[in-house]
């Protein structure tokens, strides 16, 4: 595809791919991670509804995959449409960024990438660009936010991992690994770089309930790259962290409001309460597309999901289909309690409000 780039080189290797555009077929690929660790299915689609229901039902899951994904599919269906009159192309594109923008509200990647795509085909629309070479604008912007992803989340190892010593045990929480972004990771990115780099690294994951996405995706990523891992319940993580186990906590985010509130997977204030209580660095890991400088946290919607989730594991039922339960599927973790955040433009330290405009460029 002549001015699309689908390879770039890259320092290290992408094991691990969670979301990619498939050159013959022209259809967005994912892994199904609702299927990990037992089987690794891999499904692709140029429907930007059958990508919204695996946005919703979480085969595709963690902020920068979502984006990443949402980009690729309006690009593949702008492929898929681009015979069509420029009228009847602008509405059925913009009826598909209407569909995958609805899916999931905590997700700031997912906006980002959506407003690029928009401002494309708006411009397009507005310079009489005809569909077959619009489609392909709309294609390479999807493409963009891709390869921004990966090369970011490299950049966030390359920094994070000078801030891991040797020798630590590191606690992370949910999957902000390769499968939570289009490759390589957020939080994993410095654990990968730190591992490649020689450090002898230990990683303590937790389960996360009530999807699993520690056990199920953090520990198959782990394995994958020979880290040495170590699974504990979620209810677990303050007593390991109170008798001395770990090092650092490096989360991932959904969101990193102007203020330096970190919106991620329910669960993740608890660990950072236990942590400043012992005198643990708690590091956030998150590209600058997840950081919001628009919103404050009381802007922020917390996605409460189906509570099906939380009365069963893996399918199974594990208390009376009657009972009530409740379902916040992220938490907020205030600015006092992250020690820092590390981007691809560097890491920022307190106090936010300053230094995230300052690395974010006033934007």
């Amino acid at each position: 595809m002549g001015g699309v780039v689908l390879k770039r080189d890259l320092r290290y290797p992408l094991k691990i791919r969670a979301v990619w555009f498939d050159e013959d077929s022209k259809k967005v690929c994912w892994i199904n991670t609702l299927k990990l660790p037992f089987q690794e299915e891999v499904y692709c689609s140029d429907d930007p509804g059958r990508v919204a229901k695996a946005i919703v039902d979480m085969e595709i899951r963690g902020a920068p995959a979502i984006g990443v994904a949402a980009a690729l599919a309006v690009g593949a269906y702008s492929t898929r449409i681009s015979g069509l009159p420029l009228g009847d192309f602008k509405e059925r594109v913009e009826e598909a960024i209407d569909t995958l923008w609805r899916t999931r509200p905590t997700a700031y990647n997912l906006f980002y990438a959506l407003k690029r795509l928009r401002r494309v085909l708006e411009e397009g629309v507005a310079g009489g660009v005809e569909p077959p070479v619009l489609s392909r604008r709309i294609l390479e912007e999807a493409l963009e936010v891709m390869w921004e992803d990966v090369e970011s989340n490299i950049m966030i190892g390359e920094h994070g991992a000078e801030l891991i010593p040797d020798g630590a045990t590191i606690l992370t929480h949910c999957n902000a690994g390769a499968l939570a972004t289009s490759a390589f990771g957020t939080a994993e990115a410095v654990m990968r770089v730190a591992w490649y780099k020689g450090k002898r690294i230990r990683v303590i994951a937790t389960e996360t309930r009530p999807m699993l996405q520690g056990a199920r995706l953090t520990v198959w990523e782990l394995v994958k790259e020979g880290i040495p891992v170590t699974l504990i319940t979620d209810n677990m993580a303050g007593y390991v962290i109170r008798k001395g186990l770990v090092n650092a906590v490096i989360v991932g985010a959904d969101r990193v409001t102007r203020e330096g509130y970190v919106v991620n997977k329910i669960g993740t204030y608890m660990i950072a309460l236990a942590a400043k209580r012992h005198g643990v660095p708690f590091y956030v890991a998150a590209p600058t597309s997840t950081i919001d400088l628009s919103s404050t946290v009381n802007d922020v919607v917390i996605e409460e999901r189906n509570p099906w989730e939380v009365k069963h594991v893996l399918g199974r039922p594990i208390t009376l289909e009657e009972a009530d339960a409740l379902n916040y599927a992220f938490d907020i973790t205030d600015p006092d309690l992250v020690t820092a955040i590390i981007t691809e433009k560097g890491v920022v330290y307190p106090p936010f409000r300053e230094s995230l405009e300052r690395i974010m460029g006033g934007r």
